[in-house]
């Protein structure tokens, strides 16, 4: 009674590895191809995909988050407390809450602040120069792994999943010949048996 059910045990382990190896794998490969698709940033259903590297927008938004931004539209329609996504002088994309509009002329500009931070953003944002909004979600933490892995170091670790599922899966075809051939051996040694009686 104990083999059936240990073996019952082993292979519910073996297709819970394989499921999450191949998981990781597809998870990986779409990351990777959506990046490359977008020139950047993965991007999903209209959403990019953006990497928080500070904690100005914490607690709400925690450092080494994703969150999803909405680019595109109208980018003057924002209103004090929506959370955008600007490019600043240096190139560099910031995520804070609108605290202020101010309408000049015939541009709108706005005026910044991180909810983690004790003063508004020196510099105000042209609308012009926001890309995206922020639409509430986030996921804490898949940041640092994305950000990893589009350095080379991460790239080429990234690629040991896949070599464990080739791995594994060599393994599962070795066993399973194996089984086949274990019946084979004992028909064989109950033949020479019977027949030597």
């Amino acid at each position: 009674m104990k083999k059936p059910i240990k073996k019952k045990i082993l292979n519910i382990i073996n297709h819970l590895t394989t499921v999450v190896l191949l998981l990781l794998l597809i998870s990986m490969m779409f990351f990777v191809i959506s990046s490359k698709a977008s020139g950047g940033e993965p991007e999903v259903f209209g959403y990019q995909l953006k990497t928080v590297l500070s904690g100005s927008m914490e607690p709400g938004i925690k450092t080494g988050s994703i969150i999803a931004v909405k680019p595109g539209g109208d980018m003057t329609r924002f209103q004090p407390d929506d959370v955008i996504t600007f490019m600043e002088e240096d190139g560099k994309l910031v995520t804070h809450r609108v605290t202020e509009v101010i309408a000049s002329g015939d541009s709108i500009i706005y005026r910044t602040k991180g909810d983690n931070n004790n003063a508004e953003d020196i510099n105000p944002v042209l609308s012009e120069n926001v890309v995206a909004e922020y639409k509430g979600f986030t996921i804490p933490y898949v940041g640092y792994f994305i950000n990893f892995s589009q350095s080379k170091n991460g790239a080429f670790l990234l690629l040991i999943p896949g070599f464990l599922l080739l791995g594994y899966a060599g393994i599962s075809i070795w066993r399973a010949i194996r089984e086949l051939e274990l019946p084979k051996e004992s028909v064989k040694e109950e033949e020479k048996s019977s027949s030597l009686t």
